[in-house]
């Protein structure tokens, strides 16, 4: 019966979750037309409302910890689902995310990511879109803020292994900024796909910043060691073992 239950809860959040993505889009979308703090308000306002519903609908709290960037970095995160985007751009300043080209046709969403700066690569043509990535990325008319990238590549659930792209380091080279990994364990409460939510206490964390100047090599080595090291201690902490 409990278990009946929270789908339910679970079903009417998500429902609600994509309803109110389109009520604020509608909003919104005048200010961020002729602003870009617009869609950053906007998409920063969703972010938080769904974190709020979460916590009272299907019992799923959610913090941020470690020091938020603020400057221009790299952020380089562990992702397990939905969830660990929500965090992330509920408290990050000017996020923009390297994200797949097929978003740039979902309704919504992709004309938000192509306002606050995302950059959107073909997944299937590795070299070359390595290559559109830097150079988008290095555009002179690319806003500025917290570059936003997931070094496996798509959503892991917890427990499963996916190694480290080289897409990472090489925008960590490109760039010469420093790397700001992420560790989490939202995909205990909230999976890769489905509807059903458990309750309980999501956590992105922001770790140490990774120094400009490392080797590819060094560079992917240490980001897979602190994040996934980090991120399996937080899944620990939420009562997952492996």
């Amino acid at each position: 019966m409990g278990r009946t239950l929270q789908w339910i809860r679970s079903l009417l959040f998500v429902g609600q979750m994509y309803a109110m993505m389109a009520l604020m889009a509608v909003y919104f979308t005048p200010w961020a037309i002729v602003d870009r703090r617009g869609a950053y308000a906007g998409v920063r306002t969703y972010c938080r409302w769904v974190r709020w519903t979460a916590s009272w609908m299907v019992g799923l709290t959610s913090e941020v910890r470690g020091n938020v960037p603020h400057d221009e970095v790299l952020i380089a995160s562990k992702h397990q689902s939905f969830f660990d985007i929500i965090l992330i751009v509920s408290v990050v300043p000017r996020p923009k995310f390297i994200m797949k080209r097929s978003l740039r046709w979902a309704p919504i969403l992709g004309w938000y990511a192509k306002r606050i700066g995302c950059v959107p690569v073909d997944r299937g043509k590795r070299a070359e879109a390595i290559r559109q990535m830097v150079a988008d990325v290095k555009k002179g008319d690319a806003p500025p803020g917290q570059l936003i990238i997931y070094p496996q590549g798509t959503r892991v659930a917890p427990g499963a292994y996916l190694p480290y792209k080289v897409g990472s380091a090489v925008l960590y080279e490109e760039t010469g900024q420093a790397c700001v990994p992420a560790a989490t364990n939202v995909g205990v409460f909230w999976p890769r796909t489905g509807i059903y939510r458990k309750p309980g206490h999501a956590v992105v964390e922001f770790l140490e910043p990774i120094p400009p100047g490392l080797d590819r090599a060094a560079f992917l080595s240490r980001l897979e060691e602190v994040v996934e090291t980090r991120s399996n201690a937080l899944m620990s902490e939420a009562g997952w073992h492996p």
